[in-house]
């Protein structure tokens, strides 16, 4: 009896350690799952850039004594980033995120022109560095707050290259807003609903509000397709005179209703379609493009976008000096893909209502139209 009573204790002590090892295996593989994951990536990229007869250098202006009294500057369309001359720099963008169970950061920097540009309107703490910076909450599964900077939920493109097909972007997306600062929820409604409700600066105003009031912005979604609108006043309301009292000014009130989306035509062929209204008091814009794109093999795809951009007002985006003036811009890009490289040649041409000193001809002179060739380079990690 005595071996075997020793026998089945030592059966139970192996037994014991079997379930104990498999009960630590099975809590360090739950810790490994719910533990925080921290993560960086980002892009760069270059471009080289011509105007097939526009002007493509810098020409310094003088007076009447020859002295320079100013800069001539070459041929552009009137949208954001990807508009100088020659071999020319984008940016360097630096992603770094922390996601938890149910809390997380993003901190997304930029260096360069186009980061420069992107972030315009942070002058006051950036340093004009900071392109996105917030904070997370996951409060149910279909319920997150979100507090902090963030880039805009309007539009089809982005400000990233990485993210967009075509290198040069859209008249709609450069003349609306870049991002927003503020604090925003975002609801999942099941069924491929979803909707966002947000309490923001003035557009643009990303480190301060320096006006005292809000814009309001709400996105309804479904299935890809999205329905995305803001409104709110743009200005202080109030300024101080010469003698230190208080005067009414009049402050611009933005509204502007905007829709994204797009449909998989076949496995290969996806069409995107954006289209957007936006009125400042009477002055503003609106506009329409299409972005038919087709992957014709593993490494490389060809798209096209189509806009139509039209002025409301003395808006002065094409640059006529005219009021309600239009341009039509068609842009073709291909997009070779060479591991994390992106190979992006790009062949734009922008055709205006109106003589604009935005296209200058070799000879000086204002055109209607512009063409311009681009090879951009877009590395991604």
């Amino acid at each position: 009896m005595k071996t075997i009573t020793n026998t089945n204790f030592v059966k139970n002590l192996v037994f014991l350690a079997i379930m104990l090892l498999g009960a630590v295996v099975f809590a360090q593989d739950e810790e490994e799952e719910a533990k925080p994951k921290f993560t960086f990536s980002g892009s760069v990229d270059a471009y080289y850039r011509t105007n097939l007869g526009g002007l493509n250098k810098f020409l310094p202006q003088l007076d009447a004594n020859g002295d320079e009294i100013g800069v001539f500057a070459p041929a552009i369309p009137g949208t954001s980033f990807a508009n100088r001359p020659g071999f020319a720099l984008g940016m360097v963008n630096l992603i770094a995120g922390y996601e938890g169970e149910k809390v997380g950061f993003v901190a997304d920097l930029v260096f360069g022109p186009r980061g420069e540009e992107a972030v315009f309107g942070s002058p006051i703490g950036s340093a004009n560095i900071v392109n996105q910076l917030y904070v997370y909450w996951n409060v149910s599964e279909k319920f997150k707050l979100t507090l902090g900077n963030f880039n805009t939920f309007l539009g089809y493109e982005v400000i990233s290259p990485a993210a967009n097909f075509n290198y040069s972007t859209s008249y709609m997306f450069s003349w609306g807003p870049f991002s927003h600062a503020g604090l925003k929820a975002d609801f999942d409604l099941g069924n491929d609903w979803s909707a966002m409700l947000a309490v923001m600066n003035a557009t643009d105003f990303t480190d301060v509000n320096p006006f005292g009031n809000y814009t309001l912005g709400a996105q309804l979604g479904y299935s890809g397709q999205y329905l995305n609108f803001i409104y709110g006043p743009q200005g202080a309301g109030e300024a101080v005179d010469v003698n230190g009292n208080i005067v009414d000014t009049d402050v611009s009130s933005l509204f502007q209703v905007d829709y994204t989306g797009g449909f998989d035509l076949s496995d290969s062929f996806f069409l995107g379609i954006n289209a957007t209204y936006q009125d400042n008091d009477g002055v503003g814009f609106a506009g329409a493009a299409l972005y038919p794109q087709l992957q014709t093999s593993d490494n490389f795809a060809i798209g096209l976008r189509g806009e139509y951009f039209q002025e409301m007002g003395s808006f002065g985006a094409i640059g006529t000096g005219l009021e309600d003036s239009s341009v039509i811009a068609v842009t073709l890009t291909g997009s070779a893909t060479i591991g994390d490289l992106m190979i992006k040649p790009e062949l734009r041409l922008d055709s205006a209502s109106d003589e604009t000193f935005n296209f200058i001809t070799s000879d000086l002179e204002a055109s209607k139209s512009l063409a311009s060739f681009m090879l951009a380079a877009v590395y991604s990690f």
